[in-house]
């Protein structure tokens, strides 16, 4: 892809976005421009990956053709008010500030496109998961692009804004959910014998190999788990005690609270 693309901040999701995007050749790095508050970082981002950086992005803001906020929400309105005025009109505005709505974006930027995105921090192992939803004057082609970047880190999918808030309560905050449950399947290996460091690398390749077998095999995920549940065997007799325990529950109850959280923190 020939477009160039600009981040404002370049903190560790900006990273992941755009080492993905220069290793995967989903863009070239003389075309990505970021901009960071601090002049280490800059440096370290240009010798790590041959982009562009600087303090300060006025030297490329009206040459973007997509612009990526990549900041704090606290600090999202002095930004774009900073940045106002200042891109291209058929430049994407790109946004991964949580809580950041696309109205809100359009009190600054009232012609430009927008995509909001939502993604999650495997981004930085090359696993990650990103939504994204588009404002009702974007065109397949902007999507199209941002859907290359995204997925050039982990996958990508689109959904309506509305559905954000549970996209944050599922994918968002699910990076803790399953760090969790890692943590407790290794204390329960210890528990049984198991050496810490041996006990935490078998639970969370287990957990890596089965979300892989998911997508890759299409089937439900009861059918796989029909596949490893034999009768009278090991994993029924865990299964059953997880049932009673309510993890099923408290999973579904956590993603509910997360998404809810989210949604409450929109309206501040």
């Amino acid at each position: 892809m020939e477009k160039k693309i600009g981040f404002i901040g370049g903190g560790a999701m900006a990273e992941a976005i755009l080492s993905g995007a220069v290793s995967k050749q989903a863009a070239a790095a003389e075309n990505i421009f970021v901009s960071d508050h601090k002049e280490e970082r800059c440096r370290f981002l240009q010798d790590s990956y041959g982009v562009h950086a600087s303090v300060g992005a006025e030297s490329f803001l009206p040459e973007v053709d997509i612009l990526v906020l990549a900041i704090k929400p606290q600090v999202a309105a002095k930004a774009m008010a900073e940045v106002q005025g200042r891109l291209k009109k058929d430049a994407v505005l790109v946004s991964i500030v949580a809580g950041l709505t696309i109205d809100s974006m359009r009190e600054f930027f009232p012609e430009q496109r927008i995509i909001r995105v939502m993604p999650n921090t495997p981004l930085s192992v090359g696993e990650g998961m990103s939504a994204y939803a588009l404002s009702s004057n974007t065109c397949a082609d902007d999507a199209e692009a941002v859907r290359v970047i995204l997925s050039a880190c982990g996958k990508a999918v689109e959904v309506k804004e509305y559905m954000l808030d549970a996209v944050t309560g599922l994918s968002g905050s699910g990076p803790a959910y399953g760090f969790l449950m890692i943590d407790a399947l290794s204390d329960g290996g210890v528990a049984a014998g198991l050496p810490r460091a041996t006990a935490t690398l078998l639970a969370a390749q287990t957990l890596y190999g089965a979300a892989k077998m998911v997508p890759e095999s299409g089937k439900h995920p009861d059918v796989l788990r029909d596949q490893v549940t034999s009768p009278a065997g090991t994993t029924i007799a865990g299964v059953r005690v997880m049932e009673q325990q309510g993890v099923r529950g408290a999973l579904i109850d956590a993603v509910l609270a997360a998404s809810e959280r989210s949604a409450e923190l929109g309206r501040k």
